[in-house]
């Protein structure tokens, strides 16, 4: 019968240690392995997100310089029309300056001339009663009567007209107010301008910032937090946390259109945001969405926002008919918010 040795029959022993020992190794570096493609694969969109955020900042970059660029157009185009008006009020200025000098020196003239006249007028009389006083005792009696009434018949002394001097109160007095007064003729003043920065990526705002039209094609704008990506609506640039405010706004040329105020932190990136308390309009054949549904079609539509008194009431301009009014208490700062197809435009005060 064979027998093993000592150091035989121990490797015997060891040998499903040995297997167990290796298959468990297998084991956990399958384990590892998973392990390092999970977190290899998480890296892979880590670095896939960041790649995208770098795109999305390097486009971010360009869209500032592009804005930058266009809005210092802007800015220069505004001034040069300022300094236009403002030469031009300069030189219409100095021109009625001008022609007031022209006219008192010309009545000066005018006095000046009588004045010499009247001095040769008086000369010559000086000199004919010098001449006769000259004269023998028989003459200077039969020519006194006639002399004496000429010196009593001339004409009185010139007196110097008041006004005569140039008016400089006029040119001078309360100039800056009276040009900034006038050049209110010519200003328009919109309560609520809209925020770019907001706009949908198929909605273009005016260079004005006044109204917006749907342009039909989605626009590689920046996708920053503030911009509405769902749904064709723009916010006002600024936000109301007090006071009564109003604005008038034309949609006669919008198939469509839903408008009011919105608070702040009401959700724009999505199809959210109708679907909250937080939207206080009124619209006009807009199936979905939140708002005071209007039947009848409309030229303009005026918000009135009362925040303390907590109501936002809605109205036809044109007409003088109240469309709806929405009373709440208001906690949040509240942000004018407008939706159309294909446009719409906030009017200036000078045409509501």
């Amino acid at each position: 019968m064979y027998r093993c040795s000592p150091e035989t029959c121990r490797w015997e022993e060891l040998t499903p240690q040995v297997g167990g020992a290796y298959a468990a190794s297998r084991r956990d570096f399958r384990n590892v392995q998973e392990e390092l493609n999970t977190a290899l694969k998480s890296l892979q969109e880590k670095l896939q997100h960041n790649e995208e955020m770098k795109a999305e900042i390097e486009k971010t970059v360009r869209h500032i310089k592009s804005q930058a660029e266009h809005t210092e157009h802007q800015i220069k185009q505004q001034f040069k029309m300022l300094h236009q008006f403002l030469s031009r009020e300069e030189e219409a200025t100095v021109t009625a300056l001008r022609e007031e000098e022209e006219q008192k020196k010309q009545r000066m003239k005018e006095k000046l001339d009588e004045m010499n006249r009247h001095i040769s007028a008086l000369l010559h009389t000086i000199k004919d009663m010098e001449e006769m006083m000259k004269a023998n005792d028989v003459c200077f009696l039969k020519e006194f009567p006639g002399s004496m009434e000429r010196v009593q018949s001339s004409q009185p002394d010139p007196q110097m007209a008041s006004g005569a001097l140039i008016h400089v109160p006029r040119y001078l007095g309360n100039l800056p107010f009276r040009v900034w007064k006038k050049r209110q003729e010519y200003i328009r003043y919109t309560p609520v301008i809209l925020d770019p920065n907001t706009a949908d990526p198929c909605l273009v705002v005016s260079d004005d910032l006044t109204s917006v039209t749907w342009s039909g094609n989605n626009h590689p704008l920046p996708d920053n937090p503030e911009r509405f990506d769902c749904c064709l609506c723009v916010l006002g640039s600024e936000g109301f946390n007090s006071g009564t405010h109003c604005w008038d706004v034309e949609v006669k040329e919008s198939i469509w259109w839903s408008l009011g105020v919105t608070t702040a932190s009401n959700q724009r990136k999505g199809g959210g945001f109708f679907n909250t308390d937080d939207v206080w309009s009124v619209r006009y054949r807009v199936s979905s969405g939140s708002g005071f549904p209007v039947e009848q079609k409309l030229d303009r539509v005026r918000v009135n926002l009362d925040y303390d008194g907590g109501t936002v009431s809605f109205s036809d301009p044109v007409t003088n008919t109240h469309l709806h009014t929405f009373t709440t208490t208001f906690t949040h700062t509240l942000f004018p918010f407008f939706r159309c197809f294909p446009s719409l435009w906030i009017l200036p005060v000078n045409s509501q």
